[in-house]
Order: C-alpha cells, then sequence, then structure tokens
C-alpha cells in the first residue's frame, strides 16, 4: 500500500509541466483514428485500473468523439488491487463499472481443464494469463451484447500475445463486434509515455518510470516482464517478488501437505474438502510460506519475438506436480506418454488464444477419457522453493509390488525377457550385419 500511494503522489505533483506534450499526442492520436469516429458510440472496455487501461478510458472519449466507454473489470482474486478500480474508473471517465467475481468459474471451467491436460506451455509457463483471457473475453461479449455496445476495447500491446487471446476469443463468439486495441493506433511509444499522459490526465497509476514493470495478476499466478528484466541476463530482484517468499527466506522447516484428486481435479487438500477457487487460496498460502512456484524463463511470444517474464504461481505448480504424480501411479504407459505429446499441444492452443476452437474440445474428450481413474491422494514435501514427491495412492493404482519387487515373486518368470529381448532387439541385429555385410 506504501507503493501506491507514492506513486500517485508523484503523479499529482508533476501532472502540469507535461500538459502540453500531452495535448501534441492527443491531436495526432485524434487525426489518426478520425474515421471511426462517427460509427462507435459506446465501447466495453476490458478495465484492470492498471497503466494500459487507466488511460485508454480518456483516450477513447478524446479520440472516438466522446463515446461511452463502459469498464468491465473481472474479478479473477487479485485482492486488495481491486479496491480503488470502480472509483478510478468512474472518475476517468466512464459511465459504468462492471466488477465481476469469477474466480470459482475461472478456476472450475478454464484452469482444471488445463491441469486435467498438463499444459505447460515450454515445459515453465503454466499459463496463468493465457486461460484467464478468454474467460475475460466471453464476459465483454456478454456485457457488450447487454449494453448494446459498438465496440470492445482492450489495452493488449501490439507486441504481445494478449491481443491475439481477447480477439480470438470475441471472434469466435460474437465476430460481428468490433475491436479496438489502441495500442495499435496510438501515437505513444513507450510506458514511459503512457505515465506521461497519466499524468497530464490527473489519473494515478500503479508504476513509476523508476518501477515500470507490466505485472498480470490473478489467483493463480503473478507474471512480471519488462524493465531489467528485458536483459536475460539479470537475476530477477529480491524485491521483485510479491507474492511469494524467495527460497532463502523461507522456514528452514519442511511442510508437507496432501492432495486429493477426482478424476484428475484437485478436490480437498489436507483431507479437508474445498471449492476450486479455496483450494486455490488455500495451497497459495501455504506455497508461498515455502517460496514455491517461481518459475524464471525466456519464452516465444507467438508475435514471432522471444521475451523474458518471471512467474510466480505457488498453488498451480503444487497442483501440476501432484496431478503428475498420480497420473505416473494410474496411467498405462501407452497412455501417459501419448498424453505428454498431447499437452504440448494443448499448452499450444491455449497460449495461443485458440481456447474456442475445435481441436482444444476435441482434446478435452481425450483427456477427459485419460482422467477417468486418475483418483486417488498425493503427498508432498515443500522446502525452500523445492516439491519434493512423499507419496502417492490410488485405487486405480496399476503399480504391483509383487510383480516389482527384487525379493522372491511368484508371478514373475525372468527367463521370458530373453525371447522378449531377442525380439525387440532383432531389427539393431539386423541392420548390424548388414553394415558388416553378413546379411544373406
Amino acid at each position: 500500500m506504501a507503493k501506491a500511494k507514492t506513486v500517485k503522489k508523484v503523479a499529482v505533483k508533476k501532472a502540469a509541466p507535461k500538459k502540453a506534450a500531452a495535448k501534441k499526442t492527443k491531436k495526432v492520436a485524434a487525426a489518426k483514428v478520425s474515421a471511426p469516429k462517427k460509427t462507435v458510440k459506446k465501447v466495453v472496455l476490458a478495465y484492470s485500473g492498471g497503466l494500459d487501461t487507466s488511460i485508454i478510458i480518456p483516450w477513447l472519449k478524446e479520440n472516438y468523439k466522446g463515446c461511452e466507454v463502459i469498464a468491465v473489470c473481472a474479478d479473477l482474486g487479485q485482492g486488495d488491487e481491486l479496491k480503488p478500480v470502480h472509483d478510478k474508473a468512474l472518475k476517468s471517465g466512464a459511465s459504468k463499472c462492471y466488477i465481476l467475481d469469477l474466480k470459482e468459474e475461472f478456476i472450475e471451467d478454464y484452469v482444471w481443464p488445463c491441469v486435467k491436460a498438463g499444459a505447460v506451455y515450454e515445459k515453465k509457463y503454466l499459463l496463468g494469463t493465457s486461460f484467464a483471457r478468454p474467460l475475460i473475453a466471453k464476459k465483454l461479449v456478454e456485457i457488450a451484447e447487454k449494453e448494446k455496445a459498438d465496440a470492445i476495447a482492450h489495452g493488449a500491446t501490439g507486441k504481445g500475445n494478449d491481443q491475439v487471446r481477447f480477439e480470438l476469443s470475441v471472434h469466435a463468439l460474437a465476430p460481428q463486434i468490433k475491436i479496438i486495441a489502441p495500442w495499435r493506433e496510438w501515437t505513444i511509444k513507450s510506458r514511459d509515455e503512457e505515465i506521461d499522459y497519466a499524468k497530464a490526465h490527473n489519473i494515478p497509476v500503479p508504476v513509476t518510470k523508476e518501477n515500470d514493470y507490466s505485472m498480470d495478476r490473478n489467483m493463480w499466478h503473478l507474471s512480471h516482464e519488462g524493465s531489467d528484466l528485458e536483459n536475460p541476463w539479470n537475476a530477477p530482484k529480491d524485491a521483485l517478488f510479491i507474492v511469494t517468499k524467495t527460497p532463502e527466506t523461507a522456514p528452514d522447516k519442511a511442510e508437507y501437505v496432501t492432495l486429493d484428486f477426482k478424476e484428475g481435479v484437485p478436490v480437498a487438500v489436507n483431507g479437508k474438502k474445498m471449492t476450486p477457487a479455496k483450494i486455490v487460496e488455500t495451497l497459495n498460502a501455504i506455497g508461498i510460506r515455502n517460496g514455491v512456484g517461481i518459475s524464471d524463463m525466456v519464452e516465444n511470444r507467438l508475435v514471432g519475438m522471444k521475451s523474458r517474464g518471471v512467474y510466480e504461481t505457488p498453488a498451480g505448480s503444487i497442483i501440476y506436480y501432484a496431478h503428475n504424480e498420480l497420473e505416473n501411479l494410474c496411467l498405462d504407459r501407452d497412455t501417459y506418454h501419448y498424453k505428454e505429446l498431447v499437452a504440448v499441444k494443448y499448452a499450444e492452443l491455449v497460449y495461443d488464444g485458440k481456447w474456442f476452437c475445435g481441436l482444444r474440445e476435441a482434446l478435452d474428450a481425450f483427456v477427459a477419457e485419460t482422467q477417468k481413474t486418475v483418483t486417488g491422494t498425493v503427498k508432498v514435501k515443500l522446502y525452500k522453493g523445492n516439491i519434493i514427491s512423499a507419496g502417492a495412492k490410488s485405487k486405480y493404482s496399476l503399480y504391483s509390488q509383487e510383480y516389482v519387487t527384487f525379493g522372491e515373486d511368484e508371478v514373475y518368470n525372468q527367463a521370458d525377457a530373453t525371447g522378449f529381448i531377442n525380439l525387440f532387439g532383432l531389427p539393431l541385429a539386423v541392420r548390424a550385419m548388414m553394415k558388416k555385410g553378413n546379411l544373406k
């Protein structure tokens, strides 16, 4: 909270000197979008109260002939960040501000399908922003239709993935609705210029030129991009981590946690049944205090460039780990290995904004079939950023101690392996004889 007050104070203090520059920007931007002014009377804006969307409200009204702007904020578990959002949106020029509690729908309908699929983008990213965007877009469409709006607007940049995720989702649900992407229209070229624009319009924003990370937060994760992270040689500063502790500051004593799954979905933590959102909240608290869930990666954006992101995903990291442990116990080799291939494609579809596509829905059917026996309990040990296996059990377990034991058994004839190896290795033997000229 102290940081937010400091930002507000700086913004008000420096507003006056920047008015001239802001007016110049406004004039150019207005000329650039003069044609659409005649047709857009009401816009539904995906609003978070962050830097981008904070300045988009006045920018839309200035550049689309005073059109009405309706702000829509999705409550996906951002916590205290949402407290000032409603009043701030109205003070910035919005006629209405919807704040939608979507936490349970988010986890149950968007997160759990990815968990069941084992979908992880490029081995590290647990899709925290990716699977939030289609849900937000769905609600934007619903409110746009309810309010009879002409257009939907978002604050995603022309360099990022989110523009694709928002717009593909809108195309899939309501292709007739116009989409406005200010970052592809206005003359603002950087986050510093956005901050100047905000100051000139007396709009407080949650960043400064000294602390200008681009962040996205929901109950699943917090992402950080930009600023000093743009150099992949720079290690993230300890002060960067807002959600979780660093491993160094986590307790010196391990903590154990059990997760119960039913058909691939978590249903209880430490034996206590909970709703989907409550499970994530509970595991977040446990993971945070143990420094779990930090991921630092250079990823391939859909638009063609590599970007560096640092993600805090405490609950998600525990859930994915435990789910995989249970699949190891309950899935046969062929199914498990093929599902690994499906998981890569599933994650790619979600990352690329194709949530509402036929292939993802078809893959869901395959995943659902594989999860029918993924029911049981997993125990993990958390210690200074590490998640360590501590046990797993299931009535559908394919593990047989009787077959695998190193002790004496009466069910496995080890001599049978001779014929298996001879047949399995026959192609290798034939190839070797061919290379030596001994093949007849």
